[in-house]
């Protein structure tokens, strides 16, 4: 007895890339893509529950390293609490920071899912690339971060007026370190977006290269105002850092054009106010061609009359 296979049909993600699928049906999957998202973000928030605890150790060490805030036994001292709910809270958005770094797997995989589909094949693969590159530059620029406070913090301090403690409120304490974390992580990722531009063809290497005094002057404009440290440490630190990072996607932006074979087109050497070459020696004009007389069109076929409505169909139709 032969056992027919039975043929199975184009998934998702095909039905999806060929636009055979319906409105309802793509409503339905971002439906379960928000549910399994959703659940992994609920995962990574009882995961980061219990690594709460650790990670706020982590951050306070630059807190425990400045003058005056160890007791006579070295143990560092605790931080200011405000309210009886601070601590709570306090754990609370640790856990959600955590949770979201345990669960980007998962939602930034159906993320990806969702979305993949409406791209080529070859945006796919760009992608792929800038999203291998973008998380350890966001590690990198979080880890400078770090560096910074623990070593801007003393200065902040000892800048101030008068003789002040080092008793530090533990909400705005934590919440000044992880938004130098965030904005050095998302300020690293700025090559990115120069890098995509070219490799769209939006821009070329050459004109973004013509944009560095602006974009210098930008980082140093956005490290003042947007920085929560105040302190000439940080802010020259990250301005320094996107100038430096400004340069080396201009390199591989002009290794990129140079790949493509950007800027040998025929006019890629003229400025955009300067004419066009143009060939203004005249031509003699001379007398046209003899047209040949056309052929005639035959006259159409004799139409024959419909035949009578109770003729054209059967019984059965």
């Amino acid at each position: 007895m032969a056992f027919a296979l039975r043929r199975r049909g184009p998934s998702n993600f095909e039905r999806a890339s060929d636009g055979s699928m319906t409105l309802i049906e793509h409503v339905r999957e971002l439906r379960n893509r928000l549910f399994w998202a959703s659940l992994g973000l609920l995962v990574g928030l009882i995961v980061g529950w219990f690594l709460a605890e650790p990670v706020y150790n982590i951050l306070r060490q630059p807190y425990c390293r400045l003058d005056g805030s160890t007791d006579a036994s070295g143990v560092c001292q605790q931080f200011l609490m405000l309210g009886p709910t601070d601590g709570l809270v306090l754990k609370l958005k640790l856990a959600l920071w955590v949770g979201l770094i345990v669960g980007a797997p998962v939602w930034l995989y159906q993320l990806w899912a969702f979305v993949a589909p409406g791209l080529h094949r070859h945006e796919r693969k760009w992608a792929y690339i800038f999203v291998a590159i973008s998380v350890p530059l966001f590690v990198a620029g979080a880890a400078l971060a770090y560096i910074v406070v623990d070593r801007g913090l003393e200065f902040l301090i000892e800048a101030g007026v008068g003789d002040l403690s080092a008793g530090l409120e533990m909400s705005r304490y934590i919440a000044f370190v992880t938004n130098m974390i965030l904005l050095f992580g998302l300020g690293f990722e700025f090559p990115l977006l120069l890098l995509m531009l070219n490799f769209t063809g939006v821009v070329t290497a050459r004109r973004l290269l013509s944009w560095w005094r602006v974009i210098v002057f930008l980082s140093f404009a956005f490290a003042a105002i947007a920085t929560p440290d105040p302190g000439p440490f940080g802010m020259t630190l990250l301005a320094l850092s996107l100038s430096l990072l400004y340069f080396v996607a201009v390199g591989v932006a002009f290794i990129n054009d140079r790949r493509k074979g950007r800027g040998k087109e025929v006019y890629a050497g003229l400025d955009d106010d300067e004419v066009s070459p143009l060939d203004l020696e005249p031509e003699p004009v001379t007398a046209g061609e003899r047209v040949d007389s056309a052929t005639p069109v035959p006259a159409p076929d004799r139409v024959e009359a419909p035949q009578p409505i109770d003729r054209r169909y059967d019984d059965m139709t």
